[in-house]
């Protein structure tokens, strides 16, 4: 007589498939959703970079010294989506990925570095900047410029030392960053400027014009002398010069006391001394 198979108990079988499952419901989820910080600062959102409040005391009661607290970035249309909780340290995925899968994970940070309050003496803003390693040479855990405007969805993840996930927040709203502008595609039209811009242009242009009419007024007068003299005073010109007294001094002495009281030398020719 052949033997029968027995069917396995239901029961047995929810026991399997609640171990199995054990790892995903222990992943508690946190109602905290990443933003963009709201510090007034410039430069929060660039074409390959954006800021992020830190998450302060967001996994508070969720975490030990040893755990760490990752962000995980992945497009919005579609990689946040695909994205698989690693299990381990070796399966956390590194920033060479997001063009393949469409996700990574980078800045691990732990719970001492993200107190509730800022630290004494702490200066700058409290502010995680995603994409800002621009030396990062495809090493682990990079936080590489992002390659292109997105749009990109980011979250935290709580792991363990082993690398078990323990808690994840939602994911943000998608973030797009900047485009430049193709030259081509610029307006220089002047019909396009506000009436504003076009009264502040000719003021400006006027002030300019102006400041070169000056400048060519004062070098004309500073120079003038040189492209035209001045005449001499009528008293050096030539053969106009009048004087009270015209003192030879290459006549000897004995020679000008010679001369007739009254004389005015250089009025009338002097009188010969020879014999």
């Amino acid at each position: 007589m052949g033997l029968s198979l027995r069917q396995p108990h239901p029961w047995l079988l929810l026991l399997t498939l609640t171990s199995w499952l054990q790892p995903n419901l222990s992943l508690e989820l946190i109602p905290y959703m990443p933003q963009i910080t709201a510090w007034d600062l410039e430069g929060k959102v660039t074409a390959t970079t954006f800021s992020l409040e830190q998450p302060r005391c967001v996994f508070d009661g969720h975490t030990s010294t040893t755990d760490t607290i990752w962000l995980v970035v992945a497009f919005s249309n579609g990689g946040s989506r695909d994205f698989q909780t690693p299990r381990t340290l070796a399966e956390i995925p590194a920033f060479s990925e997001l063009l393949t899968y469409g996700h990574y994970m980078t800045l691990p940070l732990l719970p001492a570095q993200l107190p509730c309050e800022d630290p004494v003496g702490g200066g700058g803003a409290p502010m995680l900047r995603v994409g800002n390693d621009f030396g990062c040479q495809q090493q682990p855990y990079c936080n590489a410029p992002l390659p292109g405007p997105g749009p990109y969805s980011v979250k935290f993840l709580l792991m363990d030392a082993g690398g078990s996930p323990k808690a994840e927040t939602k994911w943000s709203d998608p973030i797009t960053l900047h485009q430049g502008r193709a030259p081509g595609s610029i307006d220089t039209w002047p019909g396009r400027r506000s009436g504003s811009m076009i009264v502040i242009t000719s003021i400006l242009s006027s002030l300019a014009g102006l400041l070169l009419l000056a400048f060519l007024a004062a070098s004309t007068v500073r120079f003038s002398s040189l492209w035209w003299p001045e005449e001499a005073p009528e008293q050096l010109r030539i053969g106009s010069f009048m004087g009270k007294r015209y003192v030879t001094h290459h006549i000897p002495p004995s020679e000008a006391a010679t001369l007739p009281v009254g004389y005015e030398p250089g009025l009338d020719p002097l009188p010969s001394l020879s014999p």
